[in-house]
């Protein structure tokens, strides 16, 4: 792509993602492609279905979600590098679950879309554990699939329950709580 169509593309996922979290995925796409400062044309060119903007916005969530978890597993501190990834990861999962359930109704699989993905994503959480459980601070018996399937259900018990995102905090706190090993420093 050339210079422009690339900060082009970035700048509609950008505008896509602040539209999105604040005013639903029924919002229009004139509205991404203003808020984005392009025409719904160049919209389409990047991205030929609304279904397509959300699927480029969560593989991108993901992305990022991967260099965070990498980027933590050689922190100093490995107890607070966890913590605070788990924190990252709770955040942006409560913020695109309505991206997820729309891509899910439309029939895209994007569990498969993204597996590439997801499995850098469970490797690096697994480094980040790895060093944790390694210096004492973190249990033993939990792994990357755990973690996932832990924030996850955080995220929509929290939203089922009509949380806000403070109260997706606090669980996270008790779930970070539940991960300390045995006689760890609270």
């Amino acid at each position: 792509m050339r210079a422009d169509a690339v900060k082009n593309r970035q700048r509609i996922l950008d505008a896509a993602a602040v539209v999105f979290a604040s005013e639903g995925v029924s919002a229009p796409i004139d509205v991404v492609a203003a808020r984005a400062g392009v025409g719904v044309g160049t919209l389409y060119r990047h991205f030929p279905t609304k279904e397509a903007l959300f699927e480029a916005i969560v593989l991108t969530k993901l992305i990022d979600l991967v260099a965070a978890a990498h980027a933590g597993a050689d922190a100093a501190d490995p107890e607070r590098a966890l913590f605070a990834f788990v924190e990252l990861f709770a955040a942006e999962a409560a913020n695109k679950h309505d991206l997820f359930d729309a891509l899910g109704s439309a029939g895209i699989d994007i569990k498969s879309r993204c597996a590439t993905s997801i499995e850098e994503l469970e490797a690096g959480i697994d480094r980040l554990l790895g060093r944790a459980v390694a210096c004492g601070a973190v249990r033993d018996d939990i792994g990357a699939n755990d973690i996932v399937g832990l924030v996850i259900g955080m995220c929509q018990a929290a939203e089922r329950m009509g949380g806000s995102p403070g109260s997706v905090q606090r669980l996270v706190g008790v779930v970070c709580e539940g991960l300390r090993a045995n006689g760890a420093d609270r």
